[in-house]
């Protein structure tokens, strides 16, 4: 590759990339294309988009940047997955197309970037194991209804009471 056409494709590679500080690096080498497509389509449902890169190349694009770790040290082609609602919707989607062999053998999970720190295989199945952005929020809401509804209950159970008591009586009395 002549080293203007580098120098286009990192310039494309940096603007593509440009705003994103967390992914997950994923190896689907030897893929046939219509798997490759229906990987691509079961990604952009959940809003992940997916770039396969050259390593050299993504390494000289991502210099200074969150992305940069993630690179160090790999080599060969590499897909790069951006996107989802949070992170951890992005890593858990990644590895569950990962143990899905029967559709994506050939994909698997090599690593990423969190907050500017690289992610081995192993501390992206660990990231997967987190609760995700809607769960968190469900986790929260939960907790700050929790007390209201205990306080509600203290409150309306006595007064339940004694509503059936008096009503038992009155019944009684007929």
């Amino acid at each position: 590759m002549s080293k203007y056409v580098k120098e286009l494709v990192t310039r494309d590679l940096k603007r593509r990339l440009e705003g994103v500080e967390d992914a997950v690096l994923v190896n689907c080498s030897g893929m046939d294309a219509n798997t490759t497509n229906e990987l691509r389509g079961e990604l952009s449902g959940k809003d992940i988009q997916m770039m396969v890169v050259k390593n050299s190349l993504a390494r000289r694009a991502t210099e200074g940047t969150s992305l940069h770790p993630a690179f160090e040290g790999t080599n060969g082609q590499v897909a790069v997955l951006w996107g989802s609602s949070d992170f951890v919707s992005l890593v858990k989607e990644a590895v569950r197309l990962d143990k899905d062999d029967e559709k994506f053998e050939k994909f698997v999970t090599t690593g990423g970037v969190l907050d500017g720190e690289k992610l081995d295989p192993d501390a992206i199945k660990a990231v997967s194991k987190w609760p995700s952005r809607e769960e968190q929020i469900s986790m929260l809401v939960g907790q700050i209804l929790g007390p209201g509804a205990t306080l509600s209950a203290a409150m309306l159970g006595p007064g339940k009471t004694l509503n059936s008591q008096i009503k038992s009586k009155g019944e009684g009395e007929e």
